[in-house]
């Protein structure tokens, strides 16, 4: 008796071509409804749904494989006598492969005007227990869900006249994989329309295994999610270099974090998740440049990003310094060939295409999980947010807004001190602004940089001493978020002391 193929797919990619292969191996075709018609409609013969069951489909289609005659042919073990006996007597042929993909419930609920009705109507029933049945029988059956594993599966029947055992146990596991995926977005869908607490299901692909985690003796991976994001790592490609190591994920995604910000050419040298040095400029090796000299100490086995093609100037410049990754959208082949003169130099070319969407992040903490919106937003600084008696030059406008995009990715608190669109010192991660501060503004000095510069600040400044100490180092003008119910404090003092100051109304930490 000829082997038997139940198909039913919504995704109909390589369809035909599968279908046609089996039929030229001798099996017999199951389709139903729409399936049915395609295969049909091109030459191909096929068995409907009703002919096995003796059953009309109903219910719209709801109900036409929810019957003995195709859960039996697919649960049966062949091993047991009793199971074939029983098929026997009921008039029910095996059924050995099981070509399922379910319902397009992702797509439906994605579209902006669906309503309720539409989305009930795409949670498939019979798929899902089909794939379960073939999956669960996996020693007999072969469960196919995805179209690219149809290459696979022809091969084997091809060679052996069935699939190996081994790729039956990977179809089964990729099987109750599908209808989990599918389940948690029903769920997900279902609860918020019932109003029930919110769960979260997260689903992320392994990448790759890591050496090791923050330390030698910490396990790690790399998890990607299943759709490609620009700005990110997990789908960057790695033209040369060394493995990445779990500190280099991190620190390359804050420099992507970075860089997401500006749209003129801009380049970030970034240590331990903290900006050290950035610029922008009019081209990409003067954004280079400048970054560079802002701290050439702190660069040192750093990661450098930049948001335009990198050059063969960039390169012969980043040459002689150890850096651990260099990260661009691309790269001319001349720089490529630089850059690869160091072996060991991870070099990743990432897509930096702008997207309005929300992205989502999530922070693991000891037995939970924090969710929240990426702070992707930026706020455009304008003369209407000074709050002093002194209003700010366009020089120092242009130096303002570039400070608080660069203070916000800065580990709080946070300060940021410009000038001429880049920085020349950072505080970052310190228990009070004041230290942030002394420590970004003796950097300054030390550059030489000791007259009509910029600070920005993460967080508010409650008092009039970090605006004190700014005006003893040379800050001309300060941004800062404002919101202190000591606000008057700290803008009495720069009227004092001839500061400007501006409120932006937003504050950006980052812990």
């Amino acid at each position: 008796m000829s082997k038997r193929a139940l198909v039913s797919v919504s995704d109909k990619t390589g369809l035909l071509d599968f279908v046609k292969g089996l039929q030229s191996e001798g099996w017999e075709i199951i389709a139903t409804g729409g399936t049915q018609r395609l295969l049909e409609q091109n030459g191909v013969k096929t068995i409907g749904i009703s002919e096995v069951t003796g059953f009309p489909e109903i219910c719209d289609g709801r109900v036409k494989t929810l019957h003995p005659k195709v859960h039996g042919g697919i649960l049966a073990r062949r091993d047991i006598p009793e199971h074939m006996a029983t098929l026997k007597e009921n008039g029910i042929q095996t059924i050995e492969l099981v070509c399922v993909n379910l319902y397009p419930f992702k797509q439906t609920i994605a579209k902006p005007d669906v309503t309720m009705e539409d989305a009930i109507e795409n949670i498939d029933i019979g798929g899902p227990s089909m794939v379960r049945s073939a999956a669960k029988n996996w020693k007999d059956v072969t469960i196919v869900c995805d179209p690219a594993d149809y290459g696979t599966v022809l091969d084997e029947i091809r060679a052996e006249g069935f699939t190996s055992d081994e790729t039956r146990l990977k179809l089964s596991a990729k099987a109750y994989t599908h209808t989990a995926e599918y389940d948690m977005m029903i769920a997900t869908y279902m609860r918020s329309k019932a109003g029930l607490n919110e769960k979260l299901f997260l689903e992320y692909d392994l990448k790759q295994g890591l050496r090791y985690g923050e330390n030698p003796h910490q396990s790690a991976k790399f998890f990607a999610a299943l759709e490609p994001a620009p700005f990110s790592l997990a789908f960057a490609e790695q033209i040369q270099g060394k493995e990445l190591s779990y500190n280099n994920i991190q620190d390359a995604n804050a420099a992507l974090n970075v860089v997401r910000d500006f749209e003129e050419p801009f380049c970030v040298a970034l240590k331990h998740m903290n900006p050290c040095g950035a610029a922008v400029a009019a081209t990409i090796e003067e954004a280079w440049q400048a970054a560079y000299e802002a701290d050439k100490v702190s660069i040192y086995g750093g990661i450098v990003a930049v948001n335009r093609t990198l050059t063969k100037e960039v390169a012969l410049g980043m040459k002689p310094i150890f850096l651990e990754i260099v990260i661009a959208p691309d790269y001319t082949p001349e720089a490529l060939e630089i850059l690869s003169a160091k072996k060991n130099l991870r070099v990743m070319k990432v897509d930096m295409t702008r997207s309005a969407a929300p992205v989502p992040q999530y922070i693991s903490v000891n037995g939970g999980m924090l969710a929240q919106q990426l702070d992707t937003q930026i706020e455009k600084i304008t003369p209407e947010m000074c709050v002093t008696d002194v209003k700010p030059t366009e020089a120092q406008m242009a130096d303002l807004d570039f400070g608080w995009k660069i203070v916000k990715h800065v580990k709080s608190n946070a300060i940021a001190v410009v000038k001429d669109g880049h920085t020349i010192g950072v505080g970052a991660g310190q228990t009070n602004r004041v230290g942030s501060a002394e420590i970004a503004l003796e950097e300054a000095k030390a550059a030489g940089f000791t007259e009509g510069i910029v600070l920005a600040s993460d967080g508010f400044l409650p008092f009039g001493d970090t605006v004190e100490l700014a005006s003893r180092y040379g800050v001309a003008a300060i941004v800062q978020p404002g919101g202190s119910i000591r606000d008057e404090e700290s803008i009495q003092k720069a009227n004092e002391l001839g500061i400007t100051m501006l409120f932006t109304g937003v504050r950006h930490f980052k812990h």
